[in-house]
């Protein structure tokens, strides 16, 4: 006998005030989820209590189990609701996520990380225990020059590890979110291989452009008009993962972008990214096992993530030296803002007591600034980045270990 497992995930874009329509969204997506059939749902980028409580209460009677992520200053946005019964619940916090000072892109301040619920989803025939993981990794603002390439990639691992060393006693082991990395990177890569998981995308069969693009696509209202009059295909950044555990075997029965184009009777969509719903048959198989990549591929990913983190390593040593050099000459800048004035009596000095303050301030912040990011912020990134190397050290001495014997 198979049970079915029907899994939802979307990246709901609701940052209050800057996000398009958020409240009118929010309820739209509620208002689908509670009439829906889905086993659990994955969200990111619930960023407001406020929300999250509006969804939980329209789904409670579909989706009466819940648990939101709280983490960093505006919580990790990331919360999950399922129809059986959540048993445990736990989120691993990354140790690199961005940078405080880059208000604009505000990765840092989520506080992210990888959240797990352990669900007791029970059959007629059957009781089967699913680790349910959600992540929204660090958002890649520009391809070209990825400032955040290494931090990402250590999520990734970090991701990797967690659901390897958290779902041993698992039947089913899912994965879904926005874990913003295309199909062949090295983040991909890293999820993919370390804990053994299975794309669902890649294996349902339905292949079709119309079902690729999950952020950016050309359905969307909020994918910009340059992109959709290029026919630009947009990018699948948005997944379900899984991994049978032992003595199970898990089929994809139906892979598909759920909700319609735009809201009913309005103009926009549910979010700048599509949701992605996975139906997965589960059945116990005494013949099953579970099954790991070959060595080599787990080799050679190891290997380029570690050489990445060396380029971090010395990237955040570079840039270490730039804000020493910043405290340098803003530091005898300040003095002179301060001591000249006393010393120096001029009218010019006496005209204009507002400018020179301003003056004084704006240096005063700007050394500060320079001096914190010289010493512990550029501690904690490098203790962060070596963190995650010596981690993947670890994993590839293991490997050449088992290689040699």
């Amino acid at each position: 006998m198979t049970t079915n497992f029907k899994v939802f995930t979307l990246n709901c874009w609701a940052l209050a005030v800057v996000s398009k329509n958020r409240k009118s969204r929010i309820l739209a997506i509620a208002e689908v989820l509670s009439s829906s059939e889905f086993d659990v749902v994955c969200l990111q980028e619930i960023w407001t209590d406020r929300d999250y409580q509006l969804i939980r209460n329209i789904v409670s009677s579909v989706l009466p189990y819940s648990h939101y992520f709280y983490s960093g200053v505006t919580g990790s946005g990331i919360c999950i609701l399922s129809k059986h019964q959540i048993e445990e619940t736990f989120f691993h916090q990354w140790s690199v996520n961005g940078y405080i000072h880059k208000l604009h892109h505000g990765d840092w301040w989520g506080g992210k990380g990888v959240g797990l619920c352990r669900l007791k989803v029970e059959s007629e025939t059957d009781t089967f225990y699913v680790n349910v993981y959600s992540a929204h990794l660090h958002a890649e603002y520009n391809r070209a020059s990825d400032d955040y390439q290494a931090h990402r990639v250590l999520q990734a691992y970090d991701t990797a590890q967690f659901i390897l060393l958290t779902s041993s006693s698992a039947d089913l082991v899912v994965l879904a979110g926005d874990l913003n990395t295309e199909p062949g990177d090295l983040s991909y890569r890293v999820i993919l291989t370390m804990p053994g998981m299975t794309d669902a995308y890649m294996q349902s069969g339905n292949l079709s452009q119309d079902m690729y693009a999950t952020c950016e696509s050309y359905k969307n209202s909020y994918t910009p008009r340059s992109l959709i009059k290029d026919k630009v295909l947009g990018k699948r950044i948005d997944y379900i993962m899984y991994h049978p555990g032992s003595n199970v075997k898990v089929d994809v029965k139906n892979y598909s972008q759920p909700l319609p184009d735009r809201v009913p009777n309005k103009s926009y969509s549910y979010s700048d990214h599509e949701a992605v719903m996975v139906e997965l048959n589960i059945s116990r198989d005494i013949k099953s096992s579970r099954n790991m990549p070959d060595d080599t591929i787990k080799w050679a990913v190891l290997e380029e993530g570690i050489m990445l983190c060396k380029e971090a390593q010395k990237s955040i040593a570079r840039t270490r030296v730039l804000y020493w050099l910043g405290v340098i000459l803003l530091f005898p800048l300040l003095l002179l803002s301060l001591i000249v004035p006393a010393v120096v009596n001029t009218r010019f000095f006496d005209s204009y007591p507002a400018l020179f303050s301003v003056l004084r301030v704006v240096l005063t912040v700007l050394t500060i600034f320079c001096f914190l990011m010289a010493t512990l912020w550029s501690k904690i990134e490098m203790h962060g980045v070596k963190s995650g190397k010596l981690a993947m050290q670890v994993s590839l001495k293991k490997l050449q270990t088992n290689h040699d014997s």
